[in-house]
């Protein structure tokens, strides 16, 4: 019996956090990457630019049962959010053909909705018409969503779960985000969102079809202020005397994961509190 099949295109830590927990359970995995590393070789590694025409060519005749895509802009500026995103999801389907995988699935994030003041969204909330990086996104999604295949998107909030990220080193310098003006924000641990994929992809193998979107957060949307001023007690860091950090105004929102619970996937670090203690020991060994 041949061992069931994923190809990871884009594969960075969340990709290798999936393929790993896979490969364990048998699966075959081929990982697509500009720059492969040299320390994994658990995967079948292909070497190639995702965002570059005819890169992925050679998807068709893997024939996987799962693809799952993890993109990022080639630069940060308008048209690298176009070429990682949009242009990128065209080669996938171009490189697929005439196969078509189980189901394909695509990692978003929370950045497509349209919501900036702070108020409540689901995955049928309306999407951003204006901020033009998302709709290099949301271009992708469509793309992926009006292919014909089976196909799924997980967008995600805000990804946490690195001891040494850049949110535990500010609040270690004495930097807090103020109270006031409130800024909602939404995480999910990055073993959540390794865990929350390759619960998906089961359920698809399985052969239950899976929703259209999916918000890739946990159960607590909170205040940036009060996330790091937990965060700083349970480093020890000096609240008292704190500088707040210069920051730009910007948009916020309160995302739902009813479809995750739905899904009946049971989230290992439902809040902050539970994931940054995790994290926080793991920075103070």
């Amino acid at each position: 019996m041949n061992k069931p099949s994923l190809l990871l295109i884009g594969c960075g830590d969340l990709g290798q956090r999936v393929g790993k927990t896979l490969i364990s359970a048998g699966w075959q995995v081929t990982a697509v990457r500009r720059n492969p590393p040299r320390d994994n070789t658990d995967f079948n590694w292909i070497a190639a630019d995702y965002a570059t025409p005819g890169s992925l060519d050679f998807a068709q005749n893997l024939r996987p049962d799962i693809v799952l895509t993890s993109f990022t802009p080639t630069s940060m500026d308008l048209p690298g959010y176009r070429r990682g995103f949009a242009a990128a999801a065209t080669n996938v389907l171009s490189g697929l053909g005439e196969h078509q995988p189980q189901q394909l699935i695509m990692v978003s994030s929370t950045r497509v909705y349209a919501e900036k003041d702070g108020g409540w969204i689901d995955e049928d909330s309306p999407l951003s018409s204006s901020d033009e990086r998302a709709l290099a996104i949301i271009d992708a999604e469509q793309k992926f969503l009006q292919s014909g295949m089976h196909a799924s998107v997980v967008r995600f909030g805000g990804v946490y779960g690195d001891p040494h990220g850049r949110l535990l080193t500010r609040i270690a310098a004495g930097q807090i985000t103020p109270a006031d003006p409130v800024r909602y924000t939404n995480r999910i641990h990055r073993q959540d969102c390794a865990g929350f994929l390759v619960h998906l992809i089961r359920l698809a193998m399985s052969g239950q079809p899976l929703e259209a979107a999916y918000n890739g957060v946990d159960d607590d949307p909170a205040p940036a202020h009060d996330v790091e001023c937990w965060i700083a007690n349970a480093l020890g860091v000096d609240i008292e005397n704190t500088d707040a950090p210069s920051r730009q105004p910007t948009n916020h929102k309160r995302c739902r994961n009813t479809r995750l619970r739905a899904s009946g996937y049971e989230l290992l670090y439902p809040d902050y509190r539970a994931g940054y203690a995790a994290v926080c020991r793991e920075a103070k060994q």
